[in-house]
């Protein structure tokens, strides 16, 4: 059975995630160093997640990460930390914002693939 604390699409209890945060333009750190930014975010339960713009970093992409990845968030220094690296994420499923946010598919694509890389939070 699925519940909160196993489900990677919903923030862990130890993330610090206080509802209703407005985690847009925080800086995402991975375990190995900065991302990007939170461009957007969904408080949606069982589809929590974050956008981020990763600039120069893979070439002006964005990438989706599921709450679940979330190790720590940093509200007085606006920053979110990230249980992955950056090359769990960079080969992360190919976000597109236009094609991908509300396809069940490719959430269940991403949501497969961050649960079988790295620890669950």
């Amino acid at each position: 059975m699925t519940t909160p604390e196993n489900n990677v699409w919903n923030y862990g209890s130890a993330s610090g995630y206080d509802a209703g945060t407005d985690l847009t333009d925080y800086r995402v750190e991975a375990t190995d160093g900065h991302i990007g930014k939170v461009d957007k975010h969904s408080n949606d339960v069982d589809s929590q997640y974050l956008v981020v713009d990763t600039g120069v970093w893979i070439f002006g992409k964005e990438v989706l990460l599921p709450a679940g990845t979330v190790k720590h968030i940093d509200t007085a220094n606006k920053t979110v930390y990230v249980a992955r690296t950056k090359d769990e994420i960079k080969s992360a499923p190919e976000f597109d914002k236009e094609k991908h946010l509300g396809n069940p598919g490719y959430h269940d694509e991403v949501g497969g693939y961050y649960h079988g890389h790295g620890p669950r939070i």
